[in-house]
Order: C-alpha cells, then sequence, then structure tokens
C-alpha cells in the first residue's frame, strides 16, 4: 500500500497522467473535427422560397444559392397560374439544407385538361354557374332571347358556335349561355319614336321590352344623346312586334 502511494506522489506518474490526458483531449478534438468533415458543417443554407416563381428562372437562382432542381409533378392544373408556376417543394422554405442539395419541385402544367360540358339546358342561370365552377369551366356572355322560362338556359355556345353538352373542352373555357329573358313571345306595338332625343327614345323602348338596333347618323353628331330620330325601322304605321325584338334608328342633330 506504501508503494502504491509513494508511486502516485512520484514524478513518472504524473508525467503519464498529463500525457494520457492531453492525448485523449487531441483524440477527442479529432474526432469532432472529423465529423465536421463528415456532416459538412458551417456550409449549410437556408432553403429559398420558390412558390409563385417560374420554373424557367429557377435554375440560375438555384446556382447562386448552390442548390440544384428537379420536376417532381408537372400534371397540377390552375386556373389563376400561368404553365409553368411552381406551386410546391420540398425542403420546405428557410429549411436548413447541405450545399449541393435537390430541391424537388411541383409545377403547373403547360397546357388544360380537357373536360366535358355538362347538360346546362333548363337549368337556372345561378345553378348553371355552380355547375361550370364544379366542372372547372366559366360562364362567359349572357344572351338574353325571348322565353316564357325567365333566367333558364336555352342553349349554350362558345367562341360563337353552338356547344353541346359532353362536348370535350380545355379546362377553364368560358361558356356563353343562351338564356330566356321571361317575355316569351308577347306582341307589342310599335312606339313612334320620330321627333324623340336618342335618350327618350331609350326610355321609351325600355318601357315597351324593346332593344336598340343598329343606329343610321345623318351628318357629324356630337351628343348621340341629344341627337334627334327623323326615322325608324319597323315605323309606328300600327305595327307590331314581339318584345326583346330591335328598332333600327336614324338619328341627326
Amino acid at each position: 500500500m506504501k508503494e502504491l502511494i509513494r508511486f502516485l506522489k512520484s514524478r513518472i506518474f504524473w508525467i503519464n497522467a498529463l500525457v494520457i490526458f492531453i492525448v485523449i483531449i487531441m483524440s477527442i478534438g479529432l474526432v469532432y473535427k472529423w465529423l465536421d468533415s463528415f456532416t459538412d458543417h458551417g456550409n449549410s443554407v437556408s432553403v429559398p422560397d420558390l412558390k409563385g416563381m417560374n420554373i424557367k428562372k429557377v435554375n440560375d437562382f438555384l446556382k447562386t444559392k448552390n442548390l440544384s432542381f428537379k420536376i417532381a409533378d408537372s400534371s397540377v392544373y390552375l386556373l389563376d397560374q400561368k404553365p409553368g408556376t411552381i406551386v410546391e417543394q420540398d425542403p420546405q422554405p428557410d429549411e436548413k439544407v447541405k450545399q449541393g442539395r435537390t430541391i424537388y419541385l411541383t409545377i403547373t402544367r403547360s397546357s388544360a385538361p380537357m373536360v366535358k360540358v355538362p347538360a346546362l339546358k333548363d337549368v337556372s342561370l345561378r345553378q348553371a354557374e355552380a355547375i361550370l365552377a364544379a366542372s372547372g369551366l366559366r360562364m362567359g356572355e349572357q344572351i338574353f332571347k325571348p322565353d316564357l322560362a325567365k333566367n333558364a338556359v336555352l342553349s349554350m355556345m362558345i367562341n360563337g358556335r353552338d356547344l353541346k353538352a359532353g362536348t370535350d373542352v380545355p379546362k377553364g373555357s368560358a361558356i356563353d349561355l343562351i338564356v330566356g329573358d321571361g317575355l316569351g313571345n308577347t306582341v307589342v306595338t310599335v312606339p313612334s319614336l320620330i321627333g324623340l332625343t336618342y335618350d327618350e327614345a331609350l326610355f321609351v323602348l325600355k318601357g315597351s321590352s324593346l332593344n336598340i338596333g343598329s343606329l343610321f347618323f345623318d351628318g357629324v353628331i356630337k351628343d348621340t344623346l341629344n341627337a334627334k330620330i327623323y326615322d325608324q325601322n319597323p315605323a309606328p304605321d300600327n305595327n307590331t312586334i314581339n318584345q326583346g325584338d330591335a328598332i333600327d334608328l336614324y338619328l341627326r342633330p
């Protein structure tokens, strides 16, 4: 026991202990340095927010961040986004990743998918708008025609052509609707508009559920509303027309 105590107090013991302590400290330092090198610690970057950016601009942008990308999905179609717009990314914005990491992107497709036009005949205008939206389509112009079924869809058109239910059209297309005005074929007497101003004629025609047809001007007219009507077609000589029909007007200063 005395020998052990003498050894622990000896210079040789303390020198050996110091050497062992230094070796341990150096070993721990080397291990940390190796781990830093292996994990690329201190060289991480923050993932930028790419959502809303066009895919054509991403490559040059990510090069400045020492990152790369791959398109994971390009089948998404959104009405309010241009083709090639980034709508999702992985990893998410502001995540810390190593330099050179690949960012996986979801982008909108370059062309609209085709959808079938729903059957809208005899459906109300409000219902038709909801059905079109549910089908990925938009309601275009509403063209009113004489029919007793007020605000009921009579037929459909696209780009000026008649359209049948079940026809394939690009998603997001605007569908024009021919709608009943609720007036049907009610007959009214052609009002006399000669001598009235254009503004007064508009009031009379609205009261008779008639429309303005073609306008013919005699001379230079600066104020259309106060221009005088000197002729009309059809003439007011006890003629009758259907409500919703139009009357051509001839005007002069």
